[in-house]
């Protein structure tokens, strides 16, 4: 379908990854449904979405309420029309060794960063499976295959999406259907939640390095939306080296990320004593925190892999294509050796 005028629904939409697959969505011309739980960061997005040439509608919504999620779809195919594609990208996190998390906090990030992906996923496809059309995002990530310390429920939330996405893409492709459902894996970003989260690190929580703009991931969404035929769409060289790693050694990778993985997700400077929290009330309900984090400095704006990750034939073909030079080549040197 001609992608100008299509109805796009992003959850999280305020700050991060988000708000900049908002952005990018809106920049195609697109109608832009944001829904995240801040006013201010909310209303950011939305200027930045008209600015960039489409058209933004807000909703503040906790996606943890299955029932509010279910009536912000019915709201918004009845103020602007079928929803086109869905992107699920809300999620809170804490940062903490699993000893000093309480129940309740790790029972709110698994309703926030995965049933509310499982209630968007329903509100959408409830709508979807009728018209036999539309198209289902689940911003994942390389934590989704593995696990690293300190982040114990986002890490169980988002291996959860990913088995989750893969049961749900087996049932639609049983039954035929034309609704689509892909899977983004992100590496390290910049974006607002590392100074907003529920932190009991001693310093000030960090991506771990190498670190990528929003953009980047936005740019990731907006693709898979495009192409959703594939089952899922890995960004940042850091991804896909992790996930190949732990496909053949996952017991070397836990014992480096042991012995790594604490000092690496945490900078020199001590932790702010007054820095917000959005694990039970959004942080940027009066501030607008923007898209980008505090790690602008810092953060690549492209990635090679992901080109590589959108364009399989074409790496394929130029892979098979070296081949074979090498193999000419190898053959021509032999026959000059043995005259």
């Amino acid at each position: 379908m001609d992608k100008a005028g299509r109805i796009v629904v992003v959850t999280g939409a305020s700050g991060g990854i988000g708000r900049a697959a908002a952005v990018a969505f809106g920049q195609q011309g697109a109608v832009v449904a944001l829904l995240a739980r801040g006013e201010a960061g909310l209303a950011g997005a939305a200027r930045e979405v008209e600015a960039a040439g489409g058209r933004a509608w807000t909703l503040r919504v906790d996606v943890a309420d299955a029932d509010a999620v279910d009536a912000a779809a019915e709201r918004i195919e009845r103020e602007l029309g079928p929803i086109d594609v869905w992107v699920n990208v809300a999620f809170t996190s804490v940062f903490s060794p699993f000893s000093e998390i309480t129940a309740p906090e790790f029972k709110r990030v698994t309703e926030v960063s995965y049933l509310g992906y499982v209630y968007g996923t329903m509100a959408a496809l409830s709508r979807m499976r009728p018209r036999n059309r539309g198209v289902i995002v689940q911003v994942g990530s390389a934590l989704a295959y593995r696990g690293i310390p300190l982040q114990t429920a986002y890490c169980g939330a988002k291996h959860a999406i990913q088995g989750f996405n893969e049961s749900l893409r087996c049932e639609l492709l049983h039954e035929s259907s034309k609704v689509r459902t892909t899977m983004v894996q992100m590496p390290a970003v910049n974006t607002p939640q590392f100074s907003w989260v529920l932190s009991r690190l001693p310093h000030q929580a960090q991506p771990v390095p190498p670190i990528y703009q929003p953009e980047v991931a936005a740019r990731a969404v907006v693709y898979a939306a495009d192409h959703p035929q594939r089952r899922e769409y890995w960004v940042g060289g850091s991804t896909a080296g992790t996930l190949i790693v732990n496909s053949f050694a996952p017991g070397l990778l836990d014992r480096y990320l042991a012995k790594t993985g604490f000092k690496a997700q945490q900078t020199s400077e001590r932790q702010a004593a007054d820095q917000p929290v959005n694990l039970w009330e959004p942080a940027d309900a009066a501030k607008d925190f923007g898209t980008h984090g505090i790690f602008d400095r810092r953060a690549a704006k492209r990635s090679a892999q992901l080109w590589a990750s959108q364009h399989h034939a074409a790496v394929g073909a130029t892979a098979v294509g070296l081949l074979a030079a090498v193999a000419i080549a190898g053959r021509a040197l032999s026959r000059t050796a043995n005259r």
